[in-house]
């Protein structure tokens, strides 16, 4: 549904993302992650035919965002991060006016109207101004113009931006719900935003594609090997050392020094060495308190491959 192959962006002389390539195939929720300014917004507002690119190629929908951009126009509901209202008018009367806009046949407005009005749960606020209304709500009527004229696909900003928990909550909830039914590309840099709601993540930074998988897949590429962690009642350093000495490990940091002790075990790929790890303590005098894995989030993953890259 999105192809874009080589896709630089000069303002002046300042790079705003470089040889960027990726795909977005139909009915995928994709995340763009990344810093702020690392090039995420540059390259939606390319997508959605609001900024030339320097150099590269971008279809949307099988359409040349430069050379077809009425086509791709039609195909794309975009929530850009400061999203546009008429803030005097009310929520029904500017959702008719977007269905005008894009062209929706007059005997399918009321229907489109209807659905969005329930799929975004503003119905109970349609006859109100749209500037008295909080930010949630405004952001709902945002997310309800992007699907007035139901498009095949939705191009969404930092959909969350400045709301509160339980608005973002409800928003991610309403991303996830129409996920089912289109394809979505969404930047954030809310790293558990995009680990909760995308089925695959590129990773952006300084305007290049860093890293592009499933969140499962970039930690299983870039951790290595599992890490266990242990909380020990006993003589620290003995325990500590006889760790360090199992074959299969590849890295132990001692925490809390004292009576009670706590190890980060970093296995080597593919080693599971926890009943050693057990026998281990056991004859060194120590007693163990608590042994699990420690999990490992994308925002781990995210910290190591922008700390490599500096």
């Amino acid at each position: 549904m999105i192809e874009v192959r080589n896709l630089t962006k000069y303002y002046g002389g300042a790079l705003g993302i470089e040889d960027v390539s990726f795909t977005v195939e139909r009915g995928e929720t994709v995340g763009l992650l990344g810093p702020n300014a690392a090039g995420k917004t540059t390259t939606m507002r390319i997508l959605t035919c609001f900024l030339p690119a320097t150099s590269g190629v971008a279809t949307v929908s099988g359409h040349d965002v430069f050379t077809e951009s009425l086509e791709v126009r039609k195909r794309i509901g975009y929530l850009p991060e400061n999203v546009p209202l008429y803030n005097d008018m009310r929520v029904n009367e500017y959702l008719s006016y977007r269905a005008k806009l894009k062209e929706i046949p007059r005997s399918q407005r009321k229907k489109r109207l209807n659905y969005v009005l329930e799929r975004c749960r503003i119905g109970d606020v349609q006859n109100r101004i749209i500037g008295q209304l909080s930010r949630g709500y405004r952001q709902r009527v945002g997310f309800a113009s992007s699907l007035i004229h139901d498009p095949e696909i939705l191009i969404l900003d930092e959909p969350t931006i400045g709301l509160d928990p339980n608005q973002i909550r409800e928003t991610r909830k309403l991303i996830k719900e129409l996920g089912g039914d289109h394809t979505i590309l969404l930047s954030s840099h809310i790293l558990p935003e995009v680990e909760m709601v995308c089925g695959r993540v590129i990773i952006i930074n300084k305007g290049r594609v860093s890293a592009m998988d499933t969140p499962d897949g970039l930690i299983k590429r870039l951790r290595g090997g599992a890490v266990i962690s242990i909380e020990v009642r006993g003589p620290g350093k003995v325990i500590y050392e006889s760790l360090t000495s199992i074959p299969g490990v590849s890295k132990v940091t001692w925490h809390d020094k004292g009576e009670i002790s706590r190890y980060s075990v970093e296995m080597k790929k593919g080693e599971d060495v926890r009943e050693e790890v057990s026998r281990c303590i056991t004859r060194g005098g120590g007693i163990i308190r608590e042994m699990k894995e420690e999990a490992v989030s994308l925002e781990d993953i995210f910290v190591q491959i922008t700390m490599e890259e500096k």
